[in-house]
This record gives C-alpha cells, sequence and structure tokens, in this order.
C-alpha cells in the first residue's frame, strides 16, 4: 500500500494559518475557488464570495442573523410545490428576475426588440396546442371578452413562421387554474403556433390584478418591509423560434393603477399597453414581439 505524503494537501489549501481576520479568511476562501475547472463557474463563484464577504462585513452579520437568514431560505425550499414556486416568487420580488432578464436583452433592446419580462412561478408545462382564433377560457369563465392578435417578428421586422408561442394568465377573479379548483384544468392557458406571415390570436377574457401569494416565507418578507403585494393586469408570454434567442414577456394593461407599483417589479419600458374598448364590449389587444438572433433555449418550467 502506497504511503500517503505527509506534505500533501488537497487543493487550495496552504501550510499557514489563516490569519484571523476578515481580510485573511476572504483570501483562504477566495484561494479555494482558484481550481474550479469550469471557467464561468470559477468566475461567478469568486465574485459571489467576495460580495457575500463585503455584505456580511458592511453590515456586521451576527450569527443569529445569518442563522435566520438561512432558515428563510429552508422555508423557501419547503413552499415550493405544484400551486407555487417560492424561490421563483422570491428572486421576482428582490427585482433580480428582471434585472437578469434586461442584462440578457441589453444588445436586442438597443436593435428594437421586445423588452423582457419575468416568467414568474405560475407558468405549467404541457399547456394545450391549439388553433389560431381559438378561445381559451371555458365557458364558466367571467369577465370581459379579450381578442389577441399577436405577430412574431425579428429585428428587422420580417415575419418568423412556425414560432412556438406559449401563453398564460390568472382569472378575473386574480387566481391561475392549477390554484383555484374552481376552474378547468388548463383554464387560461394555451400554446400556439405562428402562420406563414408570423400571426397568432385567440380569444379570451381581460385579465386582472391579483395579490402574489404571501402564505409563504416571501410573504412574510413583504410584510416587513410593510411593500404593496399587488400585481397588475396582464397576459404571460414565451415565444420560442429556431435562431432566435426565446423571449420570455409580459404585456400589462396601462388602465390598471397597479401597473405602477408592480410588486415583482415587472411592468417595464413599452409592456404597458391599451386594451382597447370595441362597441360591441369586447376588448382587443394587438401586439408585436420582436426576437433577437441566437440560440433557442427552452426556460426551466417551474410547474408540471
Amino acid at each position: 500500500m502506497k504511503a500517503e505524503n505527509p506534505n500533501s494537501l488537497p487543493i487550495g489549501q496552504s501550510r499557514e494559518p489563516i490569519p484571523a481576520t476578515p481580510e485573511g479568511l476572504l483570501a483562504a476562501v477566495l484561494a479555494s475557488n482558484q481550481h474550479t475547472t469550469d471557467p464561468r463557474l470559477k468566475q461567478i463563484l469568486e465574485s459571489l464570495l467576495r460580495h457575500l464577504h463585503a455584505f456580511a462585513d458592511e453590515v456586521q452579520l451576527s450569527y443569529g442573523e445569518l442563522e435566520q437568514g438561512i432558515d428563510f431560505l429552508v422555508q423557501v425550499g419547503k413552499a415550493t410545490g405544484p400551486e407555487k414556486h417560492e424561490g421563483i416568487l422570491l428572486a421576482d420580488i428582490l427585482g433580480i428576475a428582471t434585472l437578469v432578464g434586461l442584462i440578457d436583452a441589453k444588445k436586442a433592446l438597443a436593435a428594437g426588440g421586445t423588452e423582457p419580462a419575468l416568467i414568474g412561478p405560475f407558468w405549467r408545462a404541457h399547456q394545450p396546442l391549439r388553433p389560431n382564433g381559438s378561445l381559451i377560457a371555458s365557458p364558466k369563465t367571467p369577465g370581459d371578452k379579450l381578442l389577441v392578435n399577436g405577430r412574431v417578428l425579428s429585428l428587422d421586422g420580417a415575419p418568423i413562421a412556425n414560432a412556438r408561442v406559449e401563453t398564460w394568465q390568472a382569472s378575473p377573479g386574480g387566481l391561475y387554474e392549477n390554484q383555484d379548483p374552481s376552474q378547468e384544468d388548463m383554464n387560461l392557458r394555451a400554446r400556439f403556433q405562428t402562420d406563414e406571415d408570423g400571426y397568432f390570436s385567440f380569444r379570451s377574457v381581460r385579465p386582472s390584478g391579483y395579490a402574489v401569494p404571501v402564505d409563504g416565507p416571501c410573504g412574510k418578507l413583504l410584510a416587513l418591509q410593510k411593500r404593496d403585494i399587488m400585481r397588475p393586469a396582464h397576459l404571460h408570454f414565451i415565444v420560442l423560434a429556431e435562431g432566435y434567442k426565446t423571449l420570455a414577456t409580459q404585456i400589462f394593461d396601462a388602465d390598471d393603477p397597479n401597473a405602477y407599483r408592480d410588486v415583482v417589479f415587472g411592468a417595464v419600458g413599452s409592456l404597458l399597453r391599451s386594451f382597447e374598448a370595441q362597441e360591441d364590449g369586447t376588448y382587443v389587444l394587438d401586439l408585436e414581439l420582436r426576437l433577437e438572433p441566437g440560440t433557442m433555449r427552452m426556460p426551466l418550467c417551474p410547474l408540471p
């Protein structure tokens, strides 16, 4: 049996003691990351470690507060289930999801692309494929009638045929169907395919605003911050097409006062639109969704 080398040490460790200072500790922690093989992971971890240590030092974090923070994250995990994804909700109410979307779309926005908006915790896998012009609301769904006429275009205005368009919305009662046993399964959800000219359309009901779920740790955090908990009325869209970066966005009702104090900071730029009332009482929403060239990626779906 080969004898162990007494001078060998695990990667990233030194035979020198760690200095008993915040600066010395940070240097040791950063050294432990130097042999991370994935360069992007190494970059992210180094920045994260620097900011975490600087944050703890700046606020003089106590051990009791650290324990509270760790327990909060544990509770976020426990609160995630088939009705909501508490982790995504946390990223939303902290503005991180919106920030990452804007960072990722910086080039597209400069060229006239559609602003992104967070996917949120209520998108479901296997939303039903429906023909263009279909009604996505069950007959029992109350609310004003809504007609959506959409078109998917490239940044230079060329139509994108055969694009996949996912859409979903809350009912006028303020609940998604997976939260509400009185709604039919997959109510107010659908998947469409654009025609040769990039068009898609569907009929629905005008959405309403709603309060984000506050029965979990995120709700406790919002209460401690004394923040509004409302989201403005909106429709969700995810658009996927070969040769283009995936667009996840929302279209907001500009007449909803909560559009200007969205709890998840999602109502940005030109995403506020007017739902135009017609003589027969139907509301019409016309929209263009412009995609940036790139690699199509299917986002992680939070719910089955």
